[in-house]
């Protein structure tokens, strides 16, 4: 062989050594350019799901006091109706002995027996907050569920996503250090 032919051997030799670990770099580098994609999108991930969750919890704390309190008034509404009827019963109760001494009243009796009759009325609006306090229990029982499942799902969610932020990270640094070693290697051996 003559030298220019060995030459040429030899050059391109260097030049399969030299573009080998330009390809293993290239690889890398587009490795390491799509976990840096992924992790960019694993973080903006975890900040709106803390942020749908904070705003989860800003809501369902105002909607629980709203229906704690109607659940309160509603009681209270309640308490109140039935020491109406009470007080109400017990002045008709007292009139009895009142109708026995004045026998013209006897006929009289108040409007207390009719559905239409104050006692009814109130009956009815008894009722109604006793009614209103047994759905907002429900309604909030509910919501309170519903919320206790969504930050469950979020925070497992929020977890697997910084799990794999931090394995992406790490595979990066890895790939960024065999790059470095590479490039290093590749300028030493020239």
């Amino acid at each position: 062989m003559c030298s220019s032919d060995l030459n040429k051997l030899k050059r391109n030799a260097k030049t399969t050594k030299v573009a080998e670990p330009s390809a293993a770099i290239d690889e890398l580098n587009q490795q390491i350019e799509e976990m840096g994609q992924k992790i960019e999108t694993l973080v903006v991930e975890q900040a709106d799901l803390a942020k749908a969750m904070e705003e989860a919890t800003a809501v369902r704390d105002k909607e629980k006091a709203a229906k704690l309190d109607t659940i309160a008034d509603a009681k209270a509404g309640s308490s109140a109706v039935k020491a109406a009827i009470a007080v109400l019963e017990e002045f008709y109760s007292k009139q009895a002995a009142f109708v026995q001494q004045v026998p013209e009243m006897q006929a009289y009796k108040g409007l207390q027996g009719s559905p239409k009759g104050v006692t009814g009325m109130l009956e009815v609006i008894l009722t109604d907050f006793e009614r209103l306090a047994a759905e907002t229990t429900a309604n909030e029982d509910q919501a309170a569920q519903e919320y206790s499942e969504f930050m469950s799902e979020a925070t497992a969610s929020k977890k697997v996503k910084h799990d794999s932020e931090v394995k992406l990270r790490l595979e990066k640094d890895q790939a960024e250090f065999k790059v470095r070693d590479r490039k290093s290697t590749r300028l030493n051996s020239s």
